[in-house]
C-alpha cells in the first residue's frame, strides 16, 4: 500500500496548531515580498510614453529609503491574526471536501476531484478569512509614511484601529470588497496547488517505497511547485482585486462597475502588462511560502502524532 494511504488520522487539534505555526512561519519570512507585490500593483508608474514600470528591487529600494526596512512588515498584525484560522480553516475544509468526493468502493479521491475541493476550500478561507485580513492589510501596507518620524501620524496605527476605522466609516460590508474576486484567487490557487502537491508527493513516494515519510527538503520543493502555479493562473484577479479594496467608491456603485471600472483605467492608461504588475514578488511570496507551510506542517504534524496529543477523531490525509 502506498505510503500515502496508510498515514495516521490527524485530529482537528492538529490542523490548528501544525498549521497555525506553519502559516506564521510563511509569514514573517515572506511578508516583506507581499508589501513590495501590493506597492507595485498599487503603483501608477509607466503611464507616462516612454517610461518603464518601477520594478521589484526599485520598488523594494523605495520603501527602504522613504519609510525604514520595518515599513516591509506593514500590515503584518493583519496578516498573522488571520493566518491561524486561514490554514486551519484551508486543510479542514480541503479534506472534509475530499471525502465527500470520493468514491464511496474505493474511497479514493480522484485528480479532478481533488482540483474541485481545492477549488472549494480556496472559497471557504476566502469568504471566512482572507478577504476582510487583506482589506485590513492592503490599506495599511498602502500608507507611505516614514516609520522612522513620529510626527508623521498615519491614517491606520495598526490592524485594530484599521478595522475600526473601516467599520465606523465605510461600513461592515466594506471589510468584504472584492470578495468575489478574493474567492475566485484564492479558489485557483488552491485548486491547483493541493493538486499538484498531492501528485507530487505521490510521485516521490514511487520512486522512494523505502521511505515511510518524505525528508523535509522534499516537502519544501514540492510546496516550492505547486506554490508557483497558482499566481501565474489568476494574476489580472489578484492586481484588479488589490486596486479594488485600496480604493474608495460612492455609496451605490455596484461590485460589477467598480471591477470594470478599474479593468478599463488599467488596460487604457497602463496597458496589458499592468495586469501583471507584482507578479515577481507574488510568485517570489507564494512559492517559497507554500514550500515553507508544507514543510513545517508535514513536520509539526508527525511530531503531534507521534506525542498522541490530538483527541479528534477527524482526519486530515495527504
Amino acid at each position: 500500500m502506498p505510503q500515502t494511504e496508510s498515514k495516521k488520522q490527524v485530529g482537528f487539534a492538529t490542523h490548528i496548531i501544525a498549521g497555525g505555526m506553519a502559516g506564521a512561519m510563511e509569514t514573517l519570512c515572506c511578508q516583506p515580498l507581499d508589501t513590495i507585490k501590493v506597492r507595485m500593483q498599487l503603483s501608477r508608474s509607466g503611464r507616462a510614453p516612454g517610461t518603464k514600470p518601477r520594478g521589484f528591487i526599485a520598488t523594494g529600494a523605495m520603501i527602504v529609503r522613504r519609510e525604514t526596512p520595518l515599513a516591509l512588515y506593514k500590515g503584518l498584525g493583519a496578516v498573522l491574526s488571520g493566518i491561524v484560522p486561514k490554514i486551519a480553516i484551508r486543510f479542514a475544509s480541503f479534506e472534509t471536501y475530499k471525502s465527500w468526493l470520493a468514491d464511496k468502493v474505493t474511497e479514493q479521491t480522484s485528480v479532478g476531484n481533488i482540483f474541485i475541493a481545492g477549488l472549494a476550500a480556496g472559497t471557504t478561507e476566502a469568504v471566512a478569512v482572507v478577504c476582510p485580513m487583506e482589506v485590513v492589510k492592503i490599506r495599511l501596507q498602502a500608507q507611505q509614511h516614514s516609520l522612522a518620524d513620529p510626527m508623521e501620524t498615519p491614517r491606520y496605527r495598526n490592524a485594530a484601529h484599521a478595522v475600526y476605522t473601516i467599520v465606523c466609516e465605510e461600513g461592515v460590508a466594506t471589510l468584504y470588497r472584492g470578495v468575489g474576486l478574493t474567492a475566485l484567487r484564492q479558489a485557483t490557487n488552491q485548486g491547483a496547488n493541493f493538486t499538484t502537491y498531492q501528485e507530487l508527493k505521490k510521485l516521490a513516494y514511487r520512486y522512494q517505497p523505502e521511505l515511510l515519510a518524505l525528508p523535509s527538503y522534499q516537502y519544501m520543493v514540492i510546496g516550492l511547485i505547486s506554490g508557483a502555479v497558482g499566481p501565474f493562473s489568476n494574476a489580472p484577479v489578484d492586481t484588479i482585486k488589490t486596486r479594488l479594496q485600496k480604493a474608495t467608491y460612492e455609496p451605490g456603485t455596484s461590485a460589477f462597475q467598480k471591477v470594470a471600472a478599474i479593468a478599463k483605467e488599467m488596460w487604457k492608461q497602463e496597458g496589458f502588462r499592468s495586469f501583471y504588475k507584482g507578479i515577481t514578488p507574488r510568485v517570489l511570496r507564494v512559492a517559497p511560502g507554500q514550500a515553507i507551510v508544507f514543510a513545517v506542517y508535514e513536520r509539526v504534524r508527525a511530531i503531534i502524532e507521534r506525542l498522541n496529543v490530538s483527541p479528534s477523531h477527524d482526519h486530515y490525509t495527504e
